[in-house]
């Protein structure tokens, strides 16, 4: 039988990853990462857990990336520092990812196969085509994946834009095709589930940006997510029109920039560019500024240029600054803030509540409408999306007289079956989220992330204590030092009480203590607690430090 398992991507936004698997030859579909959620203190992001893979790991034939979104190859680093298969994936997508992977000091690097839309990969069972498809990020595909037990589509990240600005339009001949030969199963990105309607086209966008060409007397400064190629050059192509100069700026920005130059997919005329030491030699309203910090990432290029921080753009009375990108949920008071540190330092902020300047790389319910209809697949899953888009979408499919017993809601690590043209669940396959925190690999769990917790609401108190552990006699202390949970000028009666309940509990204790000290530890935490609680309501991290003494040794007094 044929068995579908993701990793990762299936009630979450983000951390996609596919597995395909018949007899004894698995390909894998993405390896993406998330960024960590509000109470991962301290993560820097979380990839999938490669367990299932690495107990198959003989079986992998390849894995092939859908498009070089950080949600899509993020956690490539660290699946190749595990897995040394064949990579497939477009060019753009392959600069990015070796880009990405100078960073990681990975021993054998396994063979890069650059493929594009049309081609046919031939892995065992697998027959893989690759279908072109228009997303906020240059040089998507989706896949048509033959196997022995019928075609499956697998959409990757699309939307259906009938202009362009990169001319990479989504195929739906090809996907016609497919559906008109039959197609087993559909796979479809589910993130714009919820709205109605369709995207609006990029050229939409390129016209509501040229109003502010026209009109604006000083510099035009664009922040834009680094990785979407086609805003930047519609901003290149403006700027040429009303005869601005080119600075882009931001580390990310300018390497996408030179990555996606170098294969063709931005093209600048000669002149146009400048660096950012010449940006005083010409007059404002010949300069536009191509940069990060949409989202307010604290040290990005656009939130240095907001706080007054870089060192060669300072914001001017007359400069228009356009964010063009969405508010990412999560981020909307560091975008606020961005706008009113801006806004007091002279300049004009346009952002998407008060202009359409900018659009989803995700189909709206029109377009996965019109999607489905060309594949006509037999069996329906969706993907990509929290649950809340992957229930929405069912319901769209469902609303289109699609049978309810042909749809499947799965989630991450459900075991997919297919077989004899039957769908079903077949129990669960051992998998979940690894965190990852500066080179630490999943070494941070659910404790330590409690801990951080705990520290950042109510701090931390530490007891120090040496004790004679055949008299029990107090060889020094209790001493107790707080960070993070009372001002100790101020709370010191809290802590010399707490200093008189670790003395009653000493008296509690029998002697001699040599046995007993992991005890005393846990019941100096205990009573603290909720001694802590019942006097503040505060439930700091409590580390008892007992040093143990001898009669013999020389006492600490």
């Amino acid at each position: 039988m044929l068995k579908v398992i993701p990793l990762g991507g299936l009630g979450e936004v983000g951390l996609n990853m596919m597995v395909l698997e018949y007899e004894d030859n698995i390909i894998i579909i993405d390896a993406g990462l998330m960024f960590p959620e509000d109470y991962m203190l301290g993560i820097d992001f979380v990839i999938p857990d490669f367990k299932y893979l690495k107990e198959r790991k003989d079986i992998i034939k390849a894995i092939i990336l859908t498009h070089g979104h950080e949600d899509h190859i993020g956690a490539m680093p660290f699946f190749l520092m595990e897995f040394s298969v064949p990579v497939f994936a477009t060019s753009f997508t392959l600069a990015l990812l070796k880009e990405k992977i100078k960073e990681h000091k990975i021993a054998n690097l396994p063979h890069f196969q650059k493929i594009k839309p049309g081609d046919i990969t031939d892995l065992g069972p697998f027959k893989i085509e690759y279908i072109s498809v228009n997303h906020s990020i240059v040089d998507g595909v989706a896949l048509a994946v033959k196997t022995p037990e019928g075609v499956i589509i697998h959409s990757g990240d699309f939307k259906i834009d009938p202009t362009p600005i990169d001319n990479q339009y989504t195929d739906l001949d090809r996907f016609a095709d497919f559906g008109e030969k039959g197609v087993l199963c559909l796979f479809s990105d589910s993130t714009n589930a919820e709205k109605e309607g369709s995207t609006i086209s990029e050229k939409e966008i390129q016209k509501t940006i040229e109003t502010y060409f026209q009109s604006s007397q000083g510099r035009i400064i664009i922040a834009s997510f680094a990785s979407n190629i086609s805003r930047i050059q519609l901003v290149v192509t403006l700027a040429h029109k009303y005869k601005r100069k080119v600075l882009f700026n931001g580390k990310s920005m300018i390497t996408n920039v030179n990555l996606a130059k170098k294969e063709g997919f931005i093209k600048i005329d000669e002149g146009m560019e400048i660096m950012e030491h010449q940006i005083n030699q010409f007059p404002d309203h010949q300069i536009t500024i191509i940069t990060t910090g949409s989202q307010g990432e604290p040290m990005s290029a656009l939130t240095r240029i907001a706080h007054g921080n870089h060192k060669s753009i300072k914001i001017r009375k007359g400069d228009t600054i356009i964010l063009s990108s969405r508010f990412i949920p999560g981020n909307e008071k560091a975008i606020t803030s961005l706008i009113n540190n801006l806004y007091r330092m002279g300049g004009e902020v346009i952002y998407e509540k008060i202009s359409d300047i900018h659009t989803s790389g995700h189909a709206k319910r029109d377009e996965l409408k019109i999607l489905f209809n060309l594949v006509k697949p037999r069996f329906f899953i969706p993907i990509h999306g929290e649950y809340r888009h992957l229930i929405n979408h069912v319901r769209l499919i469902t609303e289109m007289n699609f049978p309810e017993n042909r749809v499947m809601i799965a989630e991450n690590s459900d075991i997919i079956c297919f077989k004899n043209q039957d769908m079903w669940r077949e129990g669960t396959a051992d998998t979940g989220r690894v965190m990852v925190d500066g080179k630490g690999i999943g070494d941070v769990r659910g404790i330590v992330l409690g801990d951080r917790q705990r520290l950042s609401e109510h701090g931390m108190v530490i007891v120090f204590l040496s004790l004679d552990t055949q008299s029990g006699n107090i060889a020094y202390g209790p001493d107790i030092i707080s960070r993070g949970f009372v001002f100790e000028d101020i709370g010191q009666f809290i802590l010399e009480d707490a200093k008189c309940l670790i003395l009653e509990i000493l008296d509690e204790m029998e002697v001699p203590l040599s046995l007993e000290l992991l005890a005393l530890k846990t019941n100096i935490q205990k009573r603290l607690k909720r001694f802590f609680y019942n006097v503040i309501q505060r439930s700091p991290l409590i580390l008892p430090i007992i040093i143990p003494v001898q009669e013999n040794q020389q006492s600490l007094r």
